[in-house]
């Protein structure tokens, strides 16, 4: 691995758990001595939170263009498929190991995994004596939170991976450390490890409104769970056939706390991608962002991992990232309230705003997809048009919503770049839900799956009036009937969908379709029919024609090119590159 820098700057922190209080309110104090840094373990603490949010387009902590833009719900977006180096994960079939993208996310994940050693390696030194053992204690706590949330990640994406905790850096061991060292589930239980301490050790609700809390780590650790109940993450070895149903105990182990904790679902749907809404009931854990215009900064701590998603011509420098694919927009489609589990895709249809059709359409569609003659988030001064759309011959008319505010809103900065101010969810309410709803489904207990998924449907159902009055004629969607959940494997279809609708664009389907071994029969499939879409007459997305999905191969991506040869031999490939 590149070396790390031997000096910290201490940073201002970005992280909060619901409140909007940052525990934070000192001046960044650039950069300064390490072993004057180390003495002052609250500081250090301060520059391993810090890291949440130090990401940018290039090497967004978010994910998105590997969990939306490579999954069915996602065109890449931009100018054309040059734009940036994220084509490749978008058809696979060219995916190397060379993308600067991919060296750039190992090496700033890495940077804040630096950090947190740092910090822990203070707290045990000097925390009893300059902050008191309980909360040294915490402290500890929190940073093992923030270590394990930055190594999900790098399991999440590149599976073989060096341990490197604090142990290792006190040895300066770091260009000593190999990657194949552990197996996938060893350094998945390490990440439990220091989760676990944290579930341990914090409250419930922490007094300073930006720090990680016991419900948090519960989501986390239910997560980890749900992930390793399914399999080793390759199809041959993952899937129904390898369900590991004592892991699938957990996840309802742990989202029993999240349930009896005061998180809950926000009343209307639309609410949630509000940026006054940001940190509501509904979110568990949130990476923080904010306008300069509210902090005294100069740009703010904007949200620079979704720079580039601004709708073309809605906003003053709108890249027009990160587009929902047409076979997205077919899944909204409803019978009789439901979803047209097997037909959805078989016509190309779309919304017009006061042309009602007999398709009717669950109503997230219009919370989550722009199209043309609806309004930009619910804001009719801003209606789109076919003309915010950059490039329609290739990438198409929609675009997303979610993590954008509403136009009136303006943007954080906007020379030469935009941002928000929109948070980064983690962890809200109905994702952990539905993880436990998956979980109800393994070990039988359906009813109780069917509960929290038609709760979550219902929801849906009451966000028309508020936001999408415009569209109500074209909504339509049911609860599910309990014969829907007599069979494991009508329900599990049931919660699949769930899953896409109610998290579409949200930057996790793609490992979603990994964990449940079914991403190459989903995505070739996908690449068939949405290579010939058509769009009021415009064809587009036609280079998914070149586009394939290997199993076996392209569940990880690769070890970056540039840290496989950085120490000769050290690190192994992952399979098939």
């Amino acid at each position: 691995m590149k070396k790390i820098f031997q000096y910290i700057l201490v940073a201002v922190s970005l992280f909060s758990a619901t409140s909007c209080d940052s525990f934070i309110e000192v001046e960044p104090e650039g950069v300064i001595d390490e072993q004057l840094a180390m003495e002052n373990p609250d500081k250090m603490v301060t520059a391993a939170y810090s890291m949440l949010g130090d990401c940018w387009y290039t090497y967004p902590f978010n994910l998105w263009p590997y969990g939306d833009v490579a999954s069915d719900d996602c065109l890449k977006g931009g100018s054309g498929t040059t734009d940036t180096g994220y084509h490749p994960m978008e058809i696979w079939s060219t995916l190397t190991s060379t993308p600067g993208e991919f060296d750039e996310l190992w090496y700033r994940l890495y940077c804040a995994i630096s950090r947190c050693n740092r910090a822990l390696v203070s707290v045990a030194e000097y925390g009893d004596g300059k902050l008191g053992a309980e909360t040294a204690k915490q402290r500890d706590a929190e940073v093992r939170f923030l270590r394990a949330h930055f190594y999900f990640k790098l399991l999440t994406m590149f599976r073989q991976i060096p341990w490197i905790d604090e142990e290792v850096y006190k040895n300066n061991a770091q260009e000593q450390t190999r990657n194949d060292e552990f197996t996938y589930e060893q350094l998945f239980q390490k990440i439990i490890d220091d989760f676990k301490v944290a579930y341990d050790v914090l409250p419930a609700e922490q007094q300073d409104g930006g720090r990680v809390n016991k419900i948090a780590a519960a989501s986390y650790l239910a997560k980890c769970y749900l992930t390793l109940a399914w399999g080793d993450g390759y199809e041959k070895t993952n899937g129904v056939s390898h369900i590991n149903q004592e892991y699938m105990k957990k996840v309802v182990e742990y989202t029993d706390v999240v349930k009896s904790s005061k998180y809950g679902y926000l009343e209307d749907f639309g609410d949630i991608f509000l940026p006054e809404y940001k940190n509501s009931k509904e979110s568990i854990f949130a990476v923080q962002c904010s306008d300069y215009k509210d902090d005294n900064t100069t740009f703010g701590r904007a949200n620079w991992s979704n720079m580039l998603n601004g709708c073309w011509g809605i906003w003053s420098c709108g890249w027009d990232f990160h587009k929902p694919s047409q076979n997205l927009v077919s899944a909204f489609k409803t019978k009789d309230g439901l979803p047209d589990f097997d037909n959805f895709d078989k016509t190309i249809d779309y919304p017009i705003n006061g042309v009602p059709t007999a398709q009717k359409w669950d109503p997230r569609l219009f919370h989550t997809v722009g199209m043309p003659t609806f309004p930009y988030k619910y804001e009719e001064s801003y209606t789109m048009t076919k003309d915010n759309s950059r490039t329609p011959n290739t990438y198409g008319y929609y675009t997303s919503l979610k993590e954008v505010p509403q136009r009136s809103k303006g943007e954080t900065f906007n020379s030469p770049w935009q941002a928000f101010d929109m948070n980064d969810y983690v962890f809200r309410y109905s994702d952990v839900m539905l993880m436990r709803a998956e979980a109800l489904i393994e070990i039988g207990q359906l009813g109780e799956a069917r509960t929290i998924i038609n709760d979550i449907r219902q929801r849906a159902k009451n966000s028309v009036a508020k936001h999408i009055q415009y569209a109500a004629d074209q909504c339509e969607i049911a609860l599910y009937p309990d014969t829907y959940f007599k069979d494991k494997e009508t329900a599990r279809k049931c919660l699949q969908w769930e899953r896409r609708l109610e998290l579409a664009m949200e930057n996790g389907r793609y490992f979603d379709l990994r964990r449940w071994g079914i991403a190459s029969k989903t995505l070739n499939a996908y690449f068939e029919t949405e290579k010939n879409d058509v769009y009021d007459g415009q064809t587009y997305a036609q280079y998914l024609k070149d586009a394939h999905y290997t199993p076996g191969k392209n569940e990880f991506y690769p070890v970056p090119y540039n840290q496989l040869y950085y120490v000769p031999g050290l690190y192994s490939q992952n399979k098939g590159y």
